[in-house]
């Protein structure tokens, strides 16, 4: 069974969180837990993420905001981490960050595992434009929330059974649904 290493961003997911919600009803996932998420240290979440994934071999990474950065990080600098898939939401853009422009600049080269990049339109963390220019150099398969703010909390993000679809999608393992368009699919899912 693969197991989801659920990747938090800057200040964490707490509950109503989507992150929050997916760990606590899908037995196969886990939070990963970083050190202070209010001032996250790049080198001490990476050396944090890559035990967790060498604990869980062959996991599917799923990231949000800064967790989606860290993760781009981590698959780039340490390909020899055995990842399974990675999904990316609403990744920040940390350059001109005053909180997180010491993670310096997003790394812009394949991840090296099949990825997907869940985007918005409006996303005051990320320009879809940039989120698009990073799913193609990330060789990621991107996908298009449309108006979906920060897919977070504050944009009506707290379940999200869309999200296990788009992982399960991923893997080669989610349910067909018949006669719904794919950019419909995420929407009623």
């Amino acid at each position: 069974m693969t197991k989801t290493l659920i990747v938090p961003g800057l200040d964490g997911s707490p509950a109503p969180h989507w992150q929050n919600w997916w760990a606590a009803t899908d037995p196969r996932a886990l939070m990963v837990d970083l050190s202070d998420p209010a001032r996250p240290s790049p080198t001490v979440w990476e050396a944090e993420l890559a035990s967790t994934i060498l604990h869980h071999p062959n996991c599917v990474l799923v990231g949000h905001s800064l967790g989606a950065v860290l993760i781009a990080r981590i698959l780039t600098k340490w390909p020899q981490l055995k990842v399974r898939a990675a999904m990316l939401v609403a990744p920040a853009e940390t350059k001109g960050s005053d909180r997180i422009g010491h993670f310096g600049q997003i790394p812009e080269r394949p991840l090296g595992v099949p990825a997907r990049l869940v985007a918005s339109r409006n996303d005051p963390w990320m320009s879809f434009s940039r989120a698009d220019k990073l799913a193609q150099s990330w060789e990621a398969v991107l996908v298009d929330l449309g108006h979906a703010g920060h897919i977070n909390v504050a944009s009506g993000f707290g379940p999200w059974p869309a999200g296990k679809w788009l992982r399960d999608d991923l893997l080669g393992v989610a349910p067909i649904l018949r006669g719904v368009a794919p950019a419909q699919k995420v929407a009623q899912v």
